[in-house]
């Protein structure tokens, strides 16, 4: 039986521990619980924040799909995908991912996978605000995160 996915987006912070009990609490078929939080980086004390937009609908669809496909791919018990928008500061959250499986191999996998594709299809678009005050740029996508995506097609 596939399970149906939890995807939410989010201007509030997450509670990692609260979201992993979610999926653990009173089951004993879970023996694999992988866990990515992704953080914002100061970028070596430039960035005062990173301002994240989405499109409203058109990113909850697409983080679904993914994670829907996450969920055909390997056995996994519970999964959630949790995606922050609007400043964030240097340490606070930005994304969440929790996948939960009888086995670890299905765990990481499904974890690695999601975020390889969060990275580079899930439509956030990522603005740098400076410590200077000098103008942001928008962050593009990097190549070595469309080299990761890439290396699922053949899997």
């Amino acid at each position: 039986m596939q399970v149906q996915p939890l995807v939410r987006i989010q201007a509030a912070d997450f509670d990692v521990a609260a979201e992993t009990l979610r999926l653990t609490a009173g089951r004993k078929d879970v023996g694999a619980l992988v866990t990515f939080t992704g953080l914002c980086r100061d970028e070596a004390g430039t960035l005062d924040a990173l301002e994240l937009e989405h499109y409203p609908g058109m990113a909850e669809a697409e983080l679904t799909r993914i994670a829907e496909e996450a969920t055909g791919r390997w056995p996994l018990t519970g999964l959630s995908v949790i995606h922050r928008f609007g400043k964030i500061a240097p340490g606070e959250n930005i994304v969440l991912v929790v996948t939960a499986s009888a086995h670890r191999r299905a765990a990481f996998e499904a974890a690695d996978f999601l975020m390889d594709f969060l990275k580079t299809r899930a439509p956030f678009w990522k603005k740098e605000h400076l410590v200077s005050g000098a103008g942001g740029a928008w962050v593009d996508t990097r190549a070595g995160d469309e080299k990761d995506a890439a290396r699922w097609s053949s899997s």
